[in-house]
């Protein structure tokens, strides 16, 4: 069972990676880089979003991808 303590730290954690990877996807806008390699970061950008929400998700279950 998970506790309000773990929810809390888990809305934080989850906060702080959306945070980072919204301003790296800001970041590569903001730098103006050419088409190829300005799709190719935000491509990188969105896997390991998707990845860590995965993660996240499969911990509930007790089995997550990678342990930290």
């Amino acid at each position: 069972m998970i506790t309000g303590s773990a929810l809390l730290s888990l809305f934080i954690q989850i906060a702080i990676v959306g945070g980072v990877c919204w301003l790296l996807w800001w970041l590569i806008g903001y730098m103006g880089l050419p088409q190829p390699f300005d799709k190719v970061l935000r491509v990188i950008i969105a896997i390991a979003a998707v990845f860590f929400l995965i993660n996240v998700l499969l911990s509930f279950g007790g089995h997550p991808m990678v342990r930290w």
